[in-house]
């Protein structure tokens, strides 16, 4: 399956508008972004997991990252809630379920295949002082990639004019960017050299952005 797989076009997926489609495992949906594979595959998706529900034991050997947007997400690691930003790397492995049902944001075979970097955030404590209405947190960084999370105050602008692509999530309240309009759970992605200005809603808005990240995307190799 190839899902918003050509790089060098914008793309605004909004999410709350897409189906529900079921996974291998009962209980857990999924809303696709993009997608470069079939079952296994260089994905970016949100996944929601029904109460009780749980996904078989596993190793992701092309690495996983992943945003809980709501409830709690839950492995043998521990308890993950609402805000939590976890980077599980290759060769690691977890069972993952949850007892009260979750959202997850999650990006699947997007690691550099030597990064043994695994780490747990909670993204609002993270973040620090604001300037001009943005407070911004930086989740994670190397060659490859920038991760970072803001709180935009209403009419606050963010910029950012990184190379090697932009991806965004608005986690809550909205952004203008141009003359679009993105809501809650609404994803962008920005080719190499498109700059990002986005304006925070009347209500401000939280955002989660990647950046640099596109000149690695390919297939899995399995």
């Amino acid at each position: 399956m190839n899902l918003n797989a050509d790089f060098d076009i914008p793309v605004i997926v909004r999410s709350d508008q897409l189906e529900w489609q079921a996974s291998p495992m009962k209980g857990v949906d999924r809303r696709m972004l993009d997608r470069i594979g079939g079952e296994v595959a260089r994905a970016t998706t949100i996944v929601r997991y029904a109460p009780g529900s749980a996904f078989s034991a596993h190793t992701h050997t092309g690495g996983e990252e992943f945003i809980v947007l709501d409830g709690v997400f839950q492995d043998e690691h521990g308890d993950f809630p609402a805000g939590t930003y976890v980077r599980n790397p290759p060769t690691t492995s977890h069972t993952p379920g949850s007892a009260e049902g979750c959202t997850i944001f999650v990006k699947l075979w997007q690691f550099d295949m030597d990064d043994r970097n695994q780490l747990r955030k909670d993204m609002a404590d993270e973040l620090v002082a604001p300037i001009d209405g943005v407070a911004t947190a930086i989740l994670h960084k190397d060659d490859r990639e920038t991760v970072s999370y803001s709180h935009l105050d209403a009419g606050a602008t963010l910029t950012s004019q990184a190379q090697g692509g932009i991806e965004m999530l608005v986690i809550d309240g909205s952004v203008s960017i141009g003359a679009e309009s993105l809501a809650k759970n609404d994803w962008l992605r920005l080719p190499d050299g498109k700059a990002l200005s986005a304006i925070g809603g009347t209500a401000g808005a939280k955002v989660w952005i990647k950046s640099g990240h596109l000149p690695y995307a390919k297939a899995p190799t399995v």
